[in-house]
């Protein structure tokens, strides 16, 4: 129990320092500290991210920048691609999963190290050039112009974010804020307010079709959220004076070395 409120603190801090994004990293730290497979810590790290992104959600939402008729549509259609990406997951061989997860978290680094590479230069990210936003707010509501490019585009974004929520344990963060400045003009305090959302949505999806199969250890995972809101909320005071292109690359550097860790660790129990 002290070592998942170990972790469980671990990672919240690391979410309220690097973003939705950073809450990926729980997966393989379950992983390692109990030797669990990915279907067994997946559901655990949910518990953990879903309830973090809950708390945050809540705070965007009383700040009034959660866009919820976006982050609705988003969560809905991923909650429904949810209970697919576990059935993957448990129909696949534990070590073609892991080396699965660990692709996917490679990718993921290497693209955070390469966006914090261009913010600390001072070079703008592809990521904002918002002019051809497919969801574009009204000057006069404030509220989103509904085309069918817009629902396209977030519909997409939701159903893949429900997938690998479902298959790999993660949040989606990595997804649906890269998808939020591609495909709207918003602000980047409500893109991570919105994505906060659905990952909150989604999760919660994931965690009671585990919870409701039996393959949700709560010995493990509830002093694992607890442990993950308490540093969230904790460290949201340090964000400000300690995120930054620095942190990032670090943390995407760190990343990196936990996919390798998950690939040596298959090839050699293989």
């Amino acid at each position: 129990m002290l070592l998942a409120l170990s972790l469980g603190l671990l990672v919240g801090l690391i979410l309220a320092l690097t973003g939705a994004g950073g809450a990926i990293i729980a997966v393989p730290l379950l992983m390692f500290a109990f030797q669990w497979q990915v279907t067994q810590a997946a559901p655990v790290a949910l518990l953990a991210v879903g309830s973090s992104a809950a708390v945050g959600a809540f705070l965007g939402w009383r700040g009034q920048i959660v866009r919820y008729r976006a982050a609705a549509l988003m969560a809905g259609l991923g909650s429904v691609a949810t209970p697919l990406g576990v059935y993957v997951a448990h129909q696949l061989p534990p070590a073609p999963l892991a080396l699965i997860f660990a692709g996917v978290l490679l990718f993921v680094s290497q693209r955070l190290f390469r966006q914090a590479r261009q913010q600390g230069r001072g070079r703008p990210d592809p990521a904002l050039e918002q002019d051809a936003a497919a969801c574009k707010l009204s000057a006069d509501t404030g509220r989103f112009r509904w085309t069918a490019l817009c629902t396209r585009a977030l519909s997409l974004a939701g159903v893949v974010t429900g997938f690998l929520s479902g298959l790999l344990g993660v949040g989606g963060g990595f997804v649906i804020v890269p998808a939020l400045r591609r495909s709207t003009d918003l602000p980047m305090n409500s893109v991570v307010a919105t994505s906060l959302m659905v990952i909150a949505l989604v999760s919660a999806s994931a965690v009671l079709t585990s919870l409701l199969a039996g393959r949700l250890d709560l010995r493990i995972g509830l002093p694992f959220a607890l442990g993950a809101i308490t540093a969230m909320l904790a460290g949201r005071k340090l964000a400000s004076h300690l995120a930054g292109p620095q942190l990032q690359q670090g943390f995407a550097v760190v990343a990196a070395l936990v996919a390798v860790g998950l690939v040596l660790k298959q090839l050699q129990s293989g």
